[in-house]
């Protein structure tokens, strides 16, 4: 999201209101929780990034999970609604999100803006959108609240009971066992404020300082943990694990990186990194970020001529399929950057959007503009009731949510 638009925002609020060891972590050291079970329904070959189908054989022989039991008990709405993240000011709750709860079955909501009171308003819109989680919404099932928590210019909570948090950059500085830690009182304190999934740490490598002045989504606010890969993965991790060991869910972004292009895809279109290759060493903080177990991937809206010169990261199958499933083996959640009001996308219908981001292979739509909700939500619902294979993926979405949530424990009854 635009960091600009962000921190307008904050200055409105503002006027209205007057880590770890260098090495990798095993998986379940970050998780703290047993590996989600292998999706159902996995087809495609293991080179083109799907699950192994005779593990998918075994599987369907064994006891269903408790997610698949709450899958099998939905309808397909209410399903569709586990695959969008829809926006709402952090200091009151949307009337309007609140409505598309109960109506579309919305399953995950984001605090938005900038909130200068502390844990206590936060957590009350939190406590709204989740008394809308009914057996009639969403099966019983309870949202994930997300909000930007990374640090400098992009901190959506404040106030009492809330640490200002130093840049990425200034957290790059720390060592990882202190980054750690840090992250785990932030993690804590999202938590008092209703939070349980945080969309950060920011996993992209900025080249260098001089690098960093031409970087406007990333360089520019001192978004980046380094200028190195290495740097930056382990502080990605140290970040994650402190997140994960307090109960709140990290998500690594922005998957295959925008350290390196020259413009938001926020507010510009066509924004094109003409420099990632498919095993790029800048990966390889993504790369740690999955093999230590992170729950949630956010995608990058950017083209990546040398990956796909046809199609956004986000709606392409080789970027999420190949690359982000196959090359580095992540099997849980895929999120998309903000569907809603980027320029980058903006030359396609809402509902193509999000048909073309979970056709691609993602799972959660984020589209901060509730108004966009509807669109989207309707596109995704019809192609679904139309197409088997489409309804597939749908499923096998819902799936990857679900196992996310039984791992906070967001199942209901």
């Amino acid at each position: 999201m635009s960091v600009r638009l962000t921190i307008a925002t904050a200055a409105a609020v503002a006027l209205i209101a007057a880590l770890t060891p260098p090495s990798l972590a095993p998986v379940a050291d970050l998780t703290r929780t047993a590996p989600a079970s292998p999706t159902p329904g996995a087809t495609s070959s293991p080179e083109r990034g799907e699950d192994d189908p005779r593990a998918h054989q075994r599987d369907t022989q064994a006891r269903p999970s408790a997610a698949e039991r709450v899958l099998g008990r939905m309808s397909l709405p209410q399903r569709i609604g586990q695959l969008f993240m829809v926006g709402t000011p952090a200091t009151s709750a949307s009337p309007r999100t609140l409505s598309q709860i109960s109506r579309f079955h919305v399953g995950n909501v984001m605090l938005t803006g900038r909130s200068y009171a502390g844990t206590r308003t936060p957590a009350r819109v939190a406590a709204a959108m989740q008394a809308r989680a009914t057996d009639r919404a969403t099966g019983h099932v309870r949202l994930l609240v997300a909000t930007d928590q990374e640090g400098g210019d992009v901190q959506v909570l404040h106030g009492r009971g809330i640490d200002e948090m130093p840049s990425a950059l200034a957290q790059g500085h720390w060592t990882p066992g202190r980054l750690e830690k840090a992250a785990a009182g932030w993690a804590r304190q999202l938590r008092a404020a209703g939070v349980n999934i945080n969309l950060a740490p920011v996993t992209d490598t900025v080249p260098g300082p001089a690098a960093a002045a031409h970087n406007p989504p990333i360089g520019a606010y001192d978004r980046e943990f380094g200028y190195r890969p290495r740097i930056v993965a382990r502080h990605g991790v140290a970040f994650a694990r402190g997140m994960t060991d307090q109960g709140v869910l990290p998500t690594v972004k922005h998957f295959p990186g925008l350290g390196r292009v020259h413009a938001n895809t926020d507010e510009r279109s066509r924004v094109t990194d003409r420099v990632t290759r498919r095993h790029d060493p800048y990966l390889a903080p993504f790369r740690r970020a999955v093999d230590a177990g992170v729950p949630v991937v956010m995608m990058s809206t950017a083209y990546y001529s040398r990956l796909d010169r046809r199609n956004p990261a986000a709606f392409s199958r080789f970027v999420i399929r190949t690359m982000l499933r196959g090359d580095l083996g992540f099997r849980k959640v895929v999120i998309s950057d903000d569907l809603g009001s980027a320029q980058q996308v903006a030359g396609w219908s809402y509902g193509a959007r999000a048909v073309r981001f979970l056709g691609a292979g993602g799972d959660l739509v984020l589209t901060v503009d509730p108004a966009t909700l509807p669109a989207m939500y309707g596109a995704v619902l019809r192609r679904a009731r139309t197409d088997r294979h489409f309804r597939e993926l749908v499923n096998r979405s819902a799936l990857r949510v679900l196992e996310v949530k039984a791992d906070r424990h967001l199942l209901g009854r």
